[in-house]
């Protein structure tokens, strides 16, 4: 009578193909090498099938090992959803907030304002989701979701919206670019420059494709993104230049050089909530340290003398020293 499988095998296989040798997967689990090999033969011998090919004293899968490592990372991601679940029940009672944030914030932007609302509030459970802004708009309306940021008004009697800084896009590149000793950048800049473009189905994406078709300005597009992270990543590597919203340039500042654009293609974020929030000084105190962390990236980006005019922050005037 064939064995049943038991899941410290399973554990074993699945450590084995995660981590490429059975040493590493020995580690892991914290058992000797000789133990894992066991426990993976065993498992072979039960299941009655060949999951790896010995090939120079290495453990190679097979094809039928590869699904049966799909079929148990699958049902893998089943248990930690219900542990996750597990998790958010037990913490209800600390408070829970559910925010949503479209790709292009998605990354350092929106991480920064949830440790500052974690910082006032350690005991509630956040959880993030990042889709598009039609998903998470419905989320909202069915109060799936507490707090969502977003790229187009939400038009729902049930959802309060607000502009977060509604602000032109702005051109960036990276260090050392040829554009950089201009103070303002062009249309006619861009010709033949590579440039590295959102995704056309979004709606960043779509406004610079129609101000480009207007202008019949020739295209060189370097690469394609759907996330403001992996666009500024290609072109701080230098791979071109592109036109984002400031707050999508949160964490590279440091590593990009941002000009103004015209003509101006103005653009804004909707920061949205729940009419009837079941947490709503939790609410009103994330949609604050939102705006708090807005603010913060238009000041740093107003650093450059070009970007004042702009972004409509003060000029900083030098102090003043005493004569004598």
């Amino acid at each position: 009578m064939r064995r049943r499988l038991n899941l410290r095998q399973i554990e074993a296989f699945k450590a084995v193909i995660e981590h490429g040798t059975v040493s590493r997967a020995a580690s892991i689990l914290n058992v000797s090498q000789p133990a894992l090999s066991k426990l993976v033969a065993n498992l072979e011998t039960d299941a009655e099938l060949r999951l790896f090919d010995r090939v120079k004293g290495r453990l190679v899968p097979t094809e039928r090992g590869m699904r049966f490592y799909h079929e148990i990372d699958r049902i893998f991601s089943g248990v930690q959803q219900v542990e996750n679940a597990v998790e958010a029940i037990r913490r209800e009672e600390q408070g829970r907030l559910a925010v949503g944030v479209l790709p292009a914030l998605s990354g350092r932007f929106i991480q920064e304002v949830t440790m500052g609302f974690l910082k006032r509030h350690p005991n509630v459970f956040c959880s993030i989701e990042s889709r598009s802004s039609q998903w998470l708009a419905e989320q909202l309306v069915t109060r799936k979701l507490d707090v969502a940021l977003v790229s187009s008004r939400v038009d729902n009697p049930y959802v309060v919206s607000e502009s977060l800084l509604k602000h032109p896009l702005v051109c960036i590149m990276p260090l050392g670019h040829a554009l950089a000793s201009k103070r303002v950048i062009g249309l006619a800049d861009l010709d033949d420059t590579p440039f590295v473009s959102f995704d056309r189905e979004s709606f960043t994406g779509q406004r610079v494709d129609a101000l480009v078709a207007t202008h019949q300005t020739r295209s060189n597009i370097a690469l394609v993104a759907t996330v403001a992270p992996t666009l500024c990543e290609f072109v701080a590597a230098g791979l071109g230049v592109s036109l984002v919203h400031p707050l999508m340039i949160s964490g590279f500042q440091k590593r990009l050089i941002v000009r103004r654009f015209e003509p101006e293609i103005s653009f804004d974020f909707q920061l949205c909530r729940s009419r009837e929030t079941r947490n709503a000084r939790l609410v009103e105190d994330y949609l604050q340290q939102t705006r708090l962390a807005a603010e913060q990236v238009l000041r740093e980006a107003a650093g450059d003398t070009a970007l004042w005019p702009l972004v409509g922050l003060p000029r900083r005037r030098k102090p003043m020293t005493a004569r004598g």
